[in-house]
């Protein structure tokens, strides 16, 4: 009941964290990877010493590409992420690369994707992620049908909904500070994150809540709780077991971060953050706004 008796606390929480993802957002903007805006991506590795990351930035603008943006990936290799190359600027960025090494340079990818499809690409994720937030309420209405009294089923879709936007505003909003200060890019991995995001969060969400419902059914009918103390003792039966599902998953997502490639530390980190605060809007949102909806229809 500590949850339920303090929930303005632990929403006020959420709200301020939203807040400010929001204003992270606005304020630094976030970085549309070639994914979606078109370009190309060239990866090499040097056979015995990566020259300086420094060195190579300063002979790549001389290019006059625009911008170019190099990260190391693995031990002796980079990748190039630019605009659209012809074969002629092509053969002239490993040029480049390879005079400023003292190794050998060996070219292990190349992709090049034109702004067609990257629009086509942005179209086919925000689809996705509007469908996906369809099915959710969809889904939880219809498996809380029989569920009308106190609160009606489909508020408890909406309630899911509003707990997804909160898990998944705060690690664009940390996405957003990673993209001003260390370049990170919007490609298919951060649209996977976000999916993905959705899923788990969602599914802790639904079992705080089936606890509530399977309580509603025999406590309800006995009158022997009211709705307020129903919802705190679901959590107390639940948060231990959402706690330690989560904490299993994070660690090895932390372990993707920490010894993964380069390309998945962004996308580990987000999951990370997904997972942590999807944990806690289960727990300290779902549960709390569950109540003041009742409240908020006793009082009408």
């Amino acid at each position: 009941m500590f949850i339920i008796k303090n929930k303005k606390i632990f929403l006020s929480i959420s709200i301020g964290l939203v807040v400010l993802s929001i204003f992270s957002i606005v304020f630094f903007g976030l970085k549309i990877g070639i994914d979606f805006k078109g370009g190309a991506l060239t990866e090499v590795a040097y056979d015995t010493v990566r020259p300086s990351q420094e060195e190579l930035s300063k002979s790549l603008e001389e290019l006059n590409f625009g911008g170019v943006l190099l990260q190391p990936t693995g031990e002796l290799g980079y990748i190039v992420k630019s605009r659209d190359l012809s074969d002629a600027e092509h053969s002239m960025l490993l040029g480049v690369l390879s005079k400023r090494g003292e190794s050998t340079l060996k070219e292990i990818n190349f992709n090049s994707i034109g702004p067609s499809v990257g629009r086509e690409l942005t179209r086919k994720a925000v689809v996705a992620i509007v469908l996906v937030s369809l099915a959710i309420i969809f889904f939880i209405a219809y498996a809380f049908r029989k569920v009308s009294r106190p609160v009606s089923s489909w508020r408890y879709g909406f309630i899911a909904i509003v707990t997804l936007l909160h898990d998944v505003i705060i690690p664009v909003g940390l996405f957003s500070v990673l993209s001003h200060y260390f370049g990170a890019e919007i490609d298919t991995l951060f649209v996977v994150a976000v999916l993905t995001i959705l899923g788990l969060s969602v599914s802790d969400t639904i079992v705080i809540f089936d606890r509530v419902r399977e309580n509603l059914s025999t406590q309800i009918k006995a009158n022997k709780e009211n709705f307020s103390e129903i919802v705190g003792k679901s959590l107390e039966q639940s948060f231990v077991r959402s706690i330690s599902t989560s904490l299993t998953v994070i660690l090895v997502l932390l372990a993707l971060f920490f010894f993964g490639p380069v390309t998945t530390k962004y996308f580990a980190l987000m999951l990370v953050t997904g997972m942590f605060f999807g944990t806690y809007s289960s727990i300290f949102l779902a549960s709390p706004l569950l109540v003041l909806v009742q409240e908020w229809q006793d009082k009408k």
